[in-house]
């Protein structure tokens, strides 16, 4: 049976509203993923409902904070009332913790400097300090001197404060993630909806339509996060690798395992280590780790290697930005051989304005300024325009409601966007879109769409550029087989060709008949060159016969008026 995920009904105007926002992902979790809880963390579900409210409130407000510690004193909310009294059923049930130990980098970030030389005065004074060392000289002096945890009545027998630890953190954070289906989002997307800051789109689920379908899953998830969260503090890739999570099934926790791979083999490269760069790079086997391993065996001197890889990965019909970047590499490498070499790809053929103008200035802004005329206006549109055209004709396909796709109410777009089979399992629903030109039916549907879901998150139309105005003057100029074709051409790498695309559109609808009626236009300020995807668009351009122009801008030199 299908149904429709819609936010809780909290208002910020009810001072409980966070908890209404956090029951509602719990009854989701213990709802939707009751066979994915351990016996614990469905006891946890079910006992936190038998809170009292103050309870339940005092314990959202330290999961909704950061860090797993927190002083007493500082946990002061007028709809909670006595803080003391709300935590103790917390403590009674082990949620939290109301003396732990606290280790020294603990001590320091919980305390005030005022606070550490009373509570370590004996300590300063023997470490021989000045009462008035900074907080960081009292660190880095005392560390090696202190105990490694002790609770703070041991630090500090007269502390004025407690400090608590909560410790459902973990088991708060699964749930969280098996409703959003990342750590990435929290429970700011509730508030933000609540103030009209942000609207979704409300989609059809399943049963199946869930992030996770295994407790192996969540727990591969999980794992993965860590592992990067511990590269970023500078753990060695060699280390991490070894716990890096087998192989899934799941095609979305494959990506996100050989996006970490890439990660790891990135920073072996950066610190020197190429055989681990080398097996990294093989193990993610995706476009970018391949082209990264070609380009260390290349450095290596491991040509042939490097060339027989690198002919097996162009014969394999690799998306465009691998295929632009192994046309670059095979002729050096044949080079380096002593072998023929094959032409690499021709340069995008563009037609070409040089401009001179006073600056420095912003320059998007002064092309505008020169060169838009009251007939042939010029409007800064970048990566907006056409991905926005592209999203309101299709926006039936990209928010089709398929299992994995949409699983909580704050989706900007769905989970599977840039998996490599996201257009595949929605091929006969982007057809039925895109035959829509070729009865000119396309024109309504847009505006229709336009008027209908204006202000709705997408992961194609950004609202404040592609405003009705700049629609109709779009419709009107460029012809549906130029949109058709820019369309198929997003449909063939979403992620890759979304960007790239001209600075400024010029429409001009009053041109002769058989002459353009609008012209795309790149700009490069001084010192700029083109990017690889705008030059890959360049190229699609001119074998589709579209207007397209770069115009590359330099500063006009400052003359000294003469005296």
């Amino acid at each position: 049976m299908n149904s429709a995920f819609a936010t809780p009904t909290a208002s910020l105007d009810d001072p409980f509203y966070y908890l209404t926002n956090f029951r509602f992902v719990f009854g989701m979790g213990g709802e939707r993923h009751a066979d994915l809880l351990a016996a614990d963390e469905l006891a946890f579900v079910e006992q936190f409902e038998s809170l009292p409210q103050s309870s339940q409130a005092l314990l959202v407000r330290m999961v909704m904070r950061k860090g797993e510690l927190f002083r007493l004193s500082k946990l002061c909310y007028a709809e909670v009332g006595d803080s003391a009294a709300a935590m103790a059923p917390l403590i009674a049930l082990g949620w939290v913790d109301s003396d732990p130990a606290l280790s020294v980098d603990e001590l320091f970030n919980q305390l005030r400097l005022a606070e550490l030389r009373q509570a370590l005065v004996a300590d300063i004074r023997a470490a021989g300090l000045s009462a008035s060392s900074a907080k960081t000289a009292l660190h880095d002096t005392l560390e090696s001197r202190l105990p490694q945890t002790v609770p703070l009545q041991t630090w500090w027998p007269n502390a004025p404060d407690r400090v608590v630890r909560l410790t459902v953190m973990e088991t708060c954070d699964r749930l969280r993630l098996m409703f959003f289906g990342n750590l990435r989002q929290d429970w700011a997307e509730f508030v933000l909806t609540e103030l009209g800051l942000q609207r979704f789109e409300v989609v059809p689920f399943t049963p199946h339509s869930r992030a996770f379908q295994t407790r192996q899953e969540v727990d591969t998830y999980i794992t993965l996060h860590r592992l990067r969260q511990r590269l970023d503090e500078g753990e060695l890739p060699v280390d991490l690798y070894r716990e890096v999570p087998s192989p899934s099934d799941n095609r979305w926790l494959a990506t996100r395992r050989a996006r970490l791979l890439l990660q790891l083999g990135r920073e072996a490269e950066r610190s020197g280590d190429s055989a681990l760069a080398l097996t990294l790079y093989g193990d993610a086997n995706s476009s970018e780790a391949r082209i990264r391993q070609l380009r260390v065996l290349e450095r290596l001197g491991e040509h042939q290697t490097a060339l027989e890889r690198a002919t097996q990965a162009l014969d394999s019909r690799p998306n465009e930005t691998e295929h632009q970047a192994l046309a670059r590499l095979l002729p050096r490498l044949q080079r380096r051989l002593k072998l023929p070499v094959v032409p690499s790809e021709p340069e995008p053929t563009h037609e070409r304005w040089d401009l001179v103008l006073p600056g420095p200035q912003g320059v998007e802004r002064a092309v505008v300024q020169a060169l838009s005329e009251p007939q042939a206006p010029i409007y800064y549109v970048e990566n907006s325009l056409l991905t926005g055209l592209f999203g309101l004709l299709c926006w039936s396909a990209i928010f089709a409601p398929l299992p994995g796709a949409f699983f909580h109410p704050f989706h900007n777009g769905p989970a599977d966007l840039y998996r490599d089979d996201f257009v595949a399992r929605r091929r006969d629903a982007f057809d039925a879109c895109l035959a829509q030109m070729d009865d000119g039916s396309y024109r309504e549907v847009i505006r229709a769409t336009w008027r209908e879901k204006q202000g709705l998150a997408s992961p194609f139309v950004h609202w404040p550029i592609v405003d009705e105005p700049l629609v109709e003057r779009a419709l009107e100029c460029i012809p549906a087989e130029h949109l058709r074709a820019c369309f198929e051409r997003l449909l063939g790498d979403l992620k890759a060709n979304r960007a790239g695309l001209p600075d400024l559109i010029q429409f001009m609808p009053d041109a002769p008949v058989g002459e353009p009626r609008y012209r795309m236009i790149e700009v490069k300020g001084p010192g700029d060159r083109l990017q690889d995807n705008q030059r890959r668009w360049l190229t699609f351009f001119h074998r589709h016969e579209i207007p397209v122009a770069v115009c590359y801008v330099r500063w006009a030199e400052s003359v000294e008026p003469t005296p």
